[in-house]
C-alpha cells in the first residue's frame, strides 16, 4: 500500500510517518517547502503550493489512500488575517487534492481528513455523536463545516471519503499540552473558568493509530477521533501537576482575563463538550490509552 500525506512534518503528521513506514506502508509526502523533498526508500516528497494552486503530480503516482492533514494552527492568535489562513488553508488544499486526482490518472481509492470537534456546540449535558444535527455557530464551527463540505466533494470522483473529529492532542512533542506544562512545571498552574467544562482528548499514539486503522479498513463516514473518557478540565490540569509531582494553589483563571490576553482564541480553553468514541470502537478500534491516567504515565513517566 502507497499513502499520499499532508501535513506529514506536523506534530500528528509525524508520529502517523513513523507508524505507516515501522507498518510496510510506503509514504510520499507533500510539503510547501523545497528543502523538506527528500527521497529515501518508501518515503518521497514533493513539492506543492496550496495557494498558488501548484502541486507536482507525481505524488499520485501508485497512491491508494490520502491522509489530509494540512492547516494552519488554530493555537495562535486570531487577527482577521490569520482567521482567514485558517479558513484557506483548509479550503484551498482540498481543492488542489480534488483538481489533482480529477485531472490526473490515479488509484486513489479513500481520503482519509483531519477534522474538528469545534463543530458540536457546548453542553454541559448532551454527549454527542456523530449523528448529532446540532452544530456550533462559532468561527471554528463554521471553520469545521466548511472543511467537511470540500471534503465530502470527493465522493464525486468516487472516492471513499473519511473525516476524523479530532479532539485535543495530547504529546510531550507539542500542542495544547506542551503550554499547560510550562506553567505548572513553574508551580503556576491552573484550571480555566470553573474547571468543570468538559474536554474530549486523545493520546498521540492513539491518534496516529485510528488513521493507519482508517486507511487499513477502508473507512468511511464521519468518526470522534476521541479517547473513551473525557475529563474537565480541572481533572486534566490535577493529572499534569500530579505526574509532575507539581502543586496547584493558583487561583482559577477567569474567562474574561484570558479574553483579553487571548483575544478570541480564548474560546479554544473554555470548550464544554463530552464526545461520544463508540462509533470507532464498534468498529474495531483498541485505544491503547483510555485514560487520562494512562495517558499521563507514558507522556510524563
Amino acid at each position: 500500500m502507497k499513502v499520499l500525506i499532508t501535513g506529514a512534518t506536523g506534530l500528528i503528521g509525524t508520529e502517523l510517518v513513523s507508524l505507516l513506514l515501522q507498518n510496510g506502508i510506503s509514504v510520499n509526502y507533500l510539503t510547501t517547502s523545497k528543502n523538506k523533498i527528500v527521497n529515501e526508500l518508501n518515503y518521497n516528497g514533493f513539492y506543492w503550493s496550496p495557494e498558488q494552486g501548484i502541486i507536482d503530480e507525481n505524488c499520485l503516482m501508485g497512491v491508494d489512500s490520502i491522509i489530509n492533514l494540512a492547516g494552519a494552527n488554530i493555537s495562535k492568535r486570531w487577527t482577521n488575517s490569520y482567521k482567514q489562513e485558517i479558513i484557506e488553508s483548509r479550503l484551498l488544499s482540498s481543492a488542489l487534492l480534488f483538481k489533482a486526482i480529477k485531472n490526473n490518472p490515479n488509484q486513489v481509492k479513500q481520503i482519509v481528513s483531519a477534522s474538528g470537534t469545534s463543530i458540536y456546540p457546548n453542553s454541559d449535558t448532551i454527549i454527542f455523536d456523530e449523528n448529532s444535527t446540532q452544530v456550533n455557530s462559532s468561527f471554528l464551527g463554521n471553520v469545521v463545516i466548511k472543511w467537511e463540505e470540500s471534503t465530502d466533494k470527493f465522493t464525486t470522483l468516487g472516492i471513499k471519503v473519511c473525516k476524523l473529529r479530532t479532539g485535543i492532542v495530547l504529546s510531550a512533542k507539542g500542542g495544547a499540552l506542551v503550554e499547560m506544562l510550562k506553567t505548572i512545571k513553574l508551580g503556576l498552574g491552573s484550571c480555566f473558568g470553573s474547571g468543570k467544562q468538559i474536554q474530549s482528548w486523545i493520546h498521540i499514539h492513539d491518534i496516529a493509530s485510528l488513521y493507519y486503522f482508517a486507511i487499513n479498513n477502508d473507512l468511511e463516514g464521519v468518526y470522534n477521533a476521541v479517547s473513551p473518557n473525557p475529563v474537565t478540565n480541572e481533572e486534566l490540569t490535577f493529572s499534569i501537576a500530579k505526574a509532575l509531582k507539581k502543586p496547584l494553589f493558583m487561583p482559577n483563571i477567569p474567562k474574561f482575563m484570558m479574553h483579553l490576553i487571548l483575544g478570541e482564541m480564548h474560546e479554544l480553553l473554555f470548550e464544554n463538550r463530552n464526545l461520544s468514541a463508540k462509533k470507532i470502537i464498534d468498529k474495531g478500534f483498541v485505544f491503547k490509552y483510555k485514560t487520562i491516567e494512562q495517558a499521563m504515565k507514558n507522556i510524563l513517566p
